[in-house]
């Protein structure tokens, strides 16, 4: 019989990325999570995996083989503590990555504060389009493969490389157990501020990850002091810088509005034009990296550009959802101000006909420590109206910071009174943008049906 592992947190995105891999590689597989919905949940039913929703003892029956935990769990969760009684077996999901499946396997991580997953799912289509079956892991759905990981049918593995901690029992970051051959660092900023106390510290742990590239690896090098700071503490492997000027070694030029055309110019003085549906000058920089960790493992650039052309994006990214009565609405997984006024940009950028609605639930640890402070509410400058979503016992205090950007500003505590807030204000042509790394209360669909009943069915 296969070896059942049981993997509690499992409708998180890399932990369900996890499930995926095991299944696939022949395991029985089960889970438990306190926060089920789509699509991580969507994708595990389709792949037939047992889902039990909320954490309990009874959720080890019957007894598994192993147990992979997830590392939002904590000491004190039921389920937790009947493991630690039960004896049973215990893995982080990391380690059961790196040890499991990762293990003498060419891995190409993907590391940064931001663009993880859009650079890690365009990497791997790229060596897709190449021919070269790889493996992957995303903490997202790109829509070019339909699922968030596969073991792959070759020797190379693309993952995105998560600074955040592995488990309630290794407090180091996930992606020390990759052991990558080729790394990306996009870009660095201060995040996770329940468990980092500043950035220095979350240097550290880039710096660990910098250890465990081989000489023969590849280090890609995004621009930013901090990045900088983490190189300068010692790096053994051959490094090649990426960005917008000339002198680095892979650079872009010739950017069109809202990035759907631009040219790559690789470090042997070739070039290629990208032509694509993917918007953002924040994604083009997202292409440039991918680009180049694709050339390490031998793509050409002109069949990387090729394959960009086919590239169709990741799932909260901003996905279109749906449109009313000539309103858009897009969801996006933005998660730090850098990323929503990134998005904001862009949309900015591309919707020429009307506004830009944002709509934001500050949802991540740091958010709602008020760590950024007035970056948050500024984050959303470039949109014309913003609506924020917040609880009267966060600490970050929204409805104080209601004049930073100048421009119209709502705080409001209920799903139903916001989406009313924004079917009101909404008009033809209006783009609305909503961000979370969460579920939001499913308010996608909510501001779909509402602007409907106003007598205009929805399209998508």
């Amino acid at each position: 019989m296969a070896e059942h592992i049981h993997i509690v947190g499992i409708c998180g995105t890399f932990m369900g990325g996890i499930a995926l891999l095991a299944r696939e590689q022949g395991y029985q597989v089960s889970g438990s999570d306190a926060n089920v919905y789509p699509p991580m949940s969507t994708q595990l039913q389709d792949a037939d995996i047992a889902l039990m929703e909320g954490y309990s003892a009874e959720n080890l029956e019957p007894r598994p083989d192993l147990i992979v935990m997830g590392n939002a769990l904590s000491r004190g969760n039921p389920e937790v503590e009947a493991v630690l009684n039960s004896g049973l077996p215990y893995i982080s999901g990391p380690q059961w990555l790196g040890e499991r499946l990762l293990a003498g396997r060419w891995v190409l991580a993907v590391a940064g504060t931001h663009g993880k997953t859009t650079t890690t799912s365009m990497l791997a289509w790229i060596l897709e389009w190449a021919g070269m079956r790889p493996g992957f892991l995303v903490g997202g759905i790109p829509v070019n493969f339909g699922l968030s990981a596969r073991a792959g049918d070759s020797d190379f593995f693309v993952v995105e490389a998560d600074e955040y901690d592995t488990a309630f029992f290794d407090k180091r970051s996930k992606f020390v157990h990759y052991r990558p051959r080729t790394l990306v660092i996009g870009n660095l900023e201060f995040d996770h501020a329940d468990i980092f106390p500043d950035l220095a510290a979350i240097e550290t742990q880039f710096h660990h990850l910098l250890r465990c590239v081989p000489g023969e690896g590849r280090v890609l090098q995004g621009p930013g002091d901090a990045i900088d700071r983490v190189l300068a503490r010692g790096v053994w492997s051959n490094v090649q810088t990426f960005g917008d000027d000339v002198e680095n070694s892979w650079s872009v030029s010739d950017i069109a509005p809202g990035g759907r055309e631009f040219t790559i110019h690789g470090p042997e003085g070739d070039e290629a034009r990208v032509r694509w549906q993917t918007q953002g000058r924040h994604n083009v920089r997202n292409a440039l990296a991918a680009v180049a960790a694709a050339h390490h493992v031998g793509v050409p650039l002109l069949h990387a550009a090729e394959a960009l052309a086919q590239f169709n994006g990741v799932k909260r990214r901003l996905e279109l959802r749906g449109t009313v009565a000539g309103v858009t609405v897009y969801d996006d997984f933005a998660h730090h101000p850098t990323a929503i006024a990134a998005v904001l940009s862009t949309m900015e950028e591309y919707v020429v006909q009307g506004r830009v609605l944002a709509v934001i639930e500050p949802r991540s640890a740091t958010m709602r420590a008020g760590a950024h402070g007035e970056a948050l509410v500024a984050s959303a400058c470039a949109a014309d109206v913003s609506f924020w979503f917040d609880t009267p016992e966060s600490p970050c205090n929204l409805a104080a910071m209601t004049g930073v950007t100048g421009k119209p500003m709502e705080v409001h505590s209920d799903i139903a009174s916001l989406v009313a807030a924004i079917v009101e204000a909404a008009r033809p042509g209006d783009a609305i943008v909503v961000m979370s790394n969460g579920g939001f209360g499913d308010i996608h669909q909510k501001l779909l049906l509402a602007l409907a009943e106003h007598g205009v069915a929805a399209s998508c």
